[in-house]
């Protein structure tokens, strides 16, 4: 018996958000809407998704002690989240700086702050926590060591899924943990390198024999990719107008561990989580834009 449906193993960032017409080229100025912060950070946006879906979750991860760490906190336990393994100090919070255009497309630099040390002695550390968990979720805000010793740690029957994000070469281990490893387009370029071929497919196939169980590739407007040793198979997206996008990908990762972690085939829990991000991606803003059970049955 799991005490957690997900524990995500993953940054929490605090989100420093600026509307622009257009993204600035190099060397470029242009001016700004007022800043918004907003609570961010790819592990824990996964981690509220989850829980605002209904799923049992639990988050570790780092924060600092510092007012970005508690509007952190608050807001992992306003949704419900199992704080026990958050860290606070060693380091500022995380943040991340956040233009979003018109359209609702996005772009992100992130300076990682506490998340750099959230370290495999701190897993270790959590091991029970790990074991007590029927789905672990990772990301790449953290240092890819940490990661490693989560797949380490993983209980018997407990099932690993990882988003590269960002992306960068992945050892033999992690990926062999790997169902699903879910990727977009440039993350599965820059893991697989120059083996990359012109379609999601042929994308799908080459990932799949680096060692991962599974594999979702996601795309955009044009729904996902699933793929298995069964197969593989297209996903539609659900049509909605785009509002901004930060955070969706993340909704949509955390919907897909849970309902693979309640049994559903892989194509099924990855058209439920298509649903879970259509509606995020119609609110501003990551954490408070993600929907309840019933929001996503209404759409």
């Amino acid at each position: 018996m799991y005490d957690y449906d997900l524990l995500v193993v993953g940054s929490a960032n605090a989100d420093l958000v600026i509307g622009v017409e257009r993204r600035p080229a190099a060397g470029e100025t242009v001016l700004g809407s007022d800043l918004v912060v907003h609570p961010g950070g790819k592990g824990a946006n996964q981690s509220v998704a989850a829980a605002r879906l209904g799923a049992r979750t639990a988050l570790l991860a780092r924060v600092g002690d510092d007012a970005h760490g508690r509007l952190l906190l608050d807001s992992q336990r306003a949704a419900g989240v199992d704080t026990a393994g958050v860290l606070v100090g060693g380091a500022p919070t995380g943040v991340a700086l956040i233009t979003v255009d018109p359209s609702g497309d996005n772009s992100i630099v992130v300076s990682p702050g506490a998340n750099g040390r959230l370290t495999p002695e701190d897993v270790r550390a959590d091991a029970d926590l790990v074991r007590a968990s029927r789905v672990v979720s990772a990301q790449l805000e953290i240092p890819l060591e940490t990661v490693v010793e989560t797949v380490r740690t993983l209980a018997p029957g407990s099932r690993f899924v990882l988003n590269p994000s960002p992306p960068r070469p992945l050892p033999a281990e992690v990926l062999a943990a790997c169902d699903p490893l879910i990727v977009n387009e440039h993350e599965a370029r820059v893991v697989l390198g120059d083996g990359a071929g012109p379609e999601p497919e042929d994308w799908a196939t080459a990932l799949l024999a680096l060692g991962p169980r599974s594999v979702v590739v996601t795309l955009g407007a044009r729904g996902a990719l699933v793929a298995d040793a069964d197969g593989a198979a297209r996903v539609p997206s659900v049509r909605v107008e785009t509002v901004d996008t930060t955070g969706a990908g993340d909704s949509f990762t955390a919907a897909l561990a849970w309902r693979l972690g309640l049994g559903e085939p892989l194509s099924v829990a990855a058209a439920y989580a298509a649903r879970v991000g259509a509606v995020a991606v119609t609110r501003p803003g990551a954490q408070e834009s993600f929907p309840t059970a019933e929001e996503v049955e209404s759409l």
